[in-house]
């Protein structure tokens, strides 16, 4: 009897070894993949109260943000190349949210306000380029 309560738990441990491993293989989005996700921040420069557009541009130098999945904070941040191109690379398949910061175009705040875009990478080698995100200045 003591040997087949060995065996019982014996087996339960390794089912349950088992199941943590396989549900381990499931990968959050994040960083370690083959993914990519970049694209554009397009600058409109507007004058104080946003009555005459003074200029239009590809930003360069400007923090982009990406967030991974549900994290609370931002994963990554680099800033635009002199173009105003940028790039988020090495990425797992998952849901992702890119962002970079703008003057309020309403005028309710001088705090600046993020523009979010979402982002889906839902194959392993998946390059996905972005719609340019537009801030004001």
């Amino acid at each position: 009897m003591d040997r087949m309560l060995t065996m019982s738990l014996y087996k339960a441990c390794l089912l349950a070894c088992i199941s943590i491993l396989l549900g381990a293989c499931e990968k959050e989005p994040g960083f370690g993949g083959e993914a990519s996700i970049y694209g554009k921040i397009y600058v409109k420069d507007y004058n104080a109260t946003f009555t005459v557009l003074e200029e239009e541009y590809y930003g360069g130098d400007v923090e982009v943000y990406l967030v991974c999945g549900d994290d609370k904070s931002y994963s990554d941040r680099l800033r635009t190349n002199y173009d105003g191109t940028f790039e988020f690379r090495y990425l797992r398949k998952g849901h992702y949210r890119v962002y970079a910061y703008s003057r309020d175009s309403t005028l309710q705040t001088n705090a600046p306000v993020p523009v979010i875009l979402e982002v889906e990478i839902t194959k392993r080698k998946q390059h996905v380029e972005t719609p340019d995100i537009v801030i004001f200045q």
